[in-house]
């Protein structure tokens, strides 16, 4: 075997072993990529979770308000006037599901919002609504049905200086009929929420909470007030109940809506009338009516006159404040009415307004104009006026002095500017 053969040989033997090595060599293929799907079934935004049939969609905003003048949401004589203007901002983020099932359509939503107010945390992380639903039925947390069922009163910022029971989330199980012909009825069954006044309050019956045992008798020298803990909540097996019909057509519509306080053992009501006048220009008007009386509470922040006391020493007399202590008709005195109007320039422009008057004598009306920007960026200018004329008053402890309400003749005006970036 001369070198030559040899040689030529190897490099055959050296072929025939890589080849087959090559043939052995697992080349790993890639796995499909599963895209997001688009789901229409449920309206615009929605898409399928992956490896499920559930449609889940996102949305949320975030918003600024810049406010100078006076506060028109104040309580008390003494938070009237600002020292400065006020800023705050919110960002609120929702996650809405949705998915067909035997016993109809599955939904959950839940909203998340966070908030600054003026250098603090005021919302921080706070849970707003989680509640799931199945066909018409609803639980969970959500806003009373009271609040929404007849809608968020009108189109300005400032829509609800009468009823300053901003938050009126409960625990709730409700069900909702609709008949697909605009007519729709709803039943549930309320928890009620904590959130009522608690500055310096005592119910009236000699249970203090920061003053002492002090209560407080009407013109005919009778005690007033109602005792509680400085709860809304239910305190026994009996929940708040309330239901209510609407009725939705082209023209407009009309919805009523009332509610037992099981915790007050008192009623409320509201009745709504919508009217589409033209594609352009709609007009609304609400009116309310609840059974519990008005509370009133001291209001350290305003001092009458110089008296002298069964001592012979000088001293002020405070006036004094309502107090809002349910969910359900949280306006002053037994009635509110409440009205509104909204004309749309063009698609991105309308001007919208809102009156409201009360039973204390209360007044406050809203006016504000609404500019898309660009899409998904709103502008809003609002001007607020309130005037405060209650002529309601109460006596001290001992019936030897009548206390006003430290509110009566008052006044407020403020300015705003809101931006607000919605997706």
């Amino acid at each position: 075997m001369n070198i030559k053969s040899l040689l030529l040989g190897s490099a055959a033997a050296l072929i025939a072993v890589s080849g087959a090595r090559a043939a052995d060599v697992v080349v790993a293929e890639p796995e499909p990529v599963e895209y997001v799907r688009v789901c229409d079934a449920y309206g615009e935004g929605y898409f399928y979770i992956p490896g499920t049939e559930t449609c889940m969609r996102i949305s949320g905003y975030v918003r600024g308000d810049i406010k100078g003048g006076d506060d028109v949401y104040a309580r008390r004589r003494g938070d009237i006037d600002r020292d400065t203007y006020a800023w705050r901002t919110r960002a609120t983020l929702r996650f809405h599901t949705a998915s067909e099932t035997e016993l109809g359509t599955l939904r959950t939503f839940v909203e998340l919002r966070s908030q600054w107010d003026d250098g603090h945390d005021t919302n921080g992380g706070q849970l707003r609504f989680a509640f799931i639903e199945l066909g018409g039925i609803r639980v969970g947390l959500d806003e009373s049905i009271f609040s929404h069922w007849t809608g968020y009163y009108g189109n300005v910022i400032n829509d609800d200086i009468l009823s300053p029971m901003a938050y009126t989330r409960t625990n709730v199980i409700s069900y909702t009929f609709n008949a697909g012909n605009g007519f729709s009825a709803i039943l549930g069954v309320e928890q009620g929420n904590d959130d009522i006044d608690d500055n310096n309050a005592h119910d009236g019956l000699g249970h203090s909470y920061g003053y002492g045992n002090k209560y407080y008798r009407d013109a005919n020298g009778e005690i007033v007030g109602k005792p509680h803990e400085l709860s809304g909540k239910i305190d026994d097996y009996t929940p708040n109940v309330v239901g209510g019909l609407k009725f939705v057509q082209g023209w407009g519509g009309v919805s009523v809506v009332g509610a037992y306080d099981a915790y007050y053992e008192e009623w409320a009501a509201k009745a709504r009338l919508d009217l589409n006048v033209t594609d352009q220009w709609s007009v609304w008007v609400m009116g309310g009516y609840k059974s519990a009386d008005d509370t009133y509470m001291e209001d350290d922040t305003y001092r009458t006159r110089r008296y002298t006391n069964s001592a012979g020493a000088l001293g002020f007399k405070n006036g004094v404040y309502r107090q809002v202590n349910s969910i359900y008709g949280d306006w002053g005195g037994d009635w509110a009415v409440w009205g509104g109007t909204t004309f749309k320039f063009n698609k991105k422009t309308s001007f919208n307004a809102q009156v409201a008057y009360d039973d204390t004598d209360t007044f406050a009306a809203s006016v504000n104009v609404k500019y898309e920007l660009v899409p998904g960026l709103v502008i809003t200018p609002e001007l607020t006026y309130i005037s405060w004329d209650n002529d309601y008053s109460i006596r001290n402890a001992a019936n030897t002095e009548k206390l006003v309400d430290s509110m009566k003749g008052q006044d407020a005006f403020q300015g705003m500017l809101r931006i607000q970036r919605s997706f």
